[in-house]
């Protein structure tokens, strides 16, 4: 039986792994709604360009998640009609959230964690909406020692043209799309038993 002194730190500990249960399994390869950050999006911007996004969670591998951006390119670009398409802009940014844990005793401690939020490699202004930023804040006490979790999710984003198959003979960044659908697309998901 454990110590009254200890029920706490279990319940606790109990609490974050049944939340680290939840997020056990990458990003699957779906739209995002409006619940849900995790996922593809597309937006029509002219009669040719789309803004096409994909975010992925905590154990989605950086790759992934840009896969699955030019996946999403390459079905938007087919669903337009087009067989074809490029980049006109295209970026990968992490988001990493840091999480501080005491591994001592109950009452006043030590704690500090850092600010997260999605962001480019320069820094400033996201253009496709929103701020982004950070910042460090924390307490002082006595207590144990500390366990320090850091986490990185990806979100992939890209404005894409579609070309017709003229404009891609004379374009050298021209994506076949039906040639990356074919590559990339995930297998369907196992039966459930």
């Amino acid at each position: 039986m454990p110590k009254a002194s200890n029920l706490p730190k279990l319940a606790v500990a109990a609490a974050f792994l049944l939340a680290l249960a939840g997020c056990a399994t990458p990003t699957p390869y779906a739209p995002a709604d409006r619940y849900q950050q995790n996922g593809y999006t597309d937006r029509q911007l002219t009669d040719t360009r789309w803004r096409v996004t994909f975010t992925g969670n905590s154990v989605t591998a950086r790759d992934q998640v840009e896969d699955y951006l030019m996946l999403r390119a390459a079905e938007v670009t087919l669903d337009s009609g087009h067989n074809y398409f490029r980049f006109d802009t295209r970026d990968t940014q992490t988001q990493t959230r840091t999480t501080a844990f005491s591994s001592g005793y109950y009452g006043p401690g030590a704690f500090w964690g850092r600010g997260w939020g999605f962001g480019s490699r320069w820094g400033g202004y996201y253009p496709y909406g929103g701020y982004f930023g950070g910042g460090f804040g924390g307490g002082f006490g006595y207590g144990g020692g500390m366990d320090i979790v850091t986490t990185n999710r990806y979100q992939a984003f890209a404005e894409i043209i579609v070309l017709t198959d003229e404009q891609a003979k004379d374009e050298p960044r021209a994506v076949d799309a039906k040639s990356v659908v074919r590559h990339l697309m995930p297998p369907p998901p196992p039966p459930r038993p």
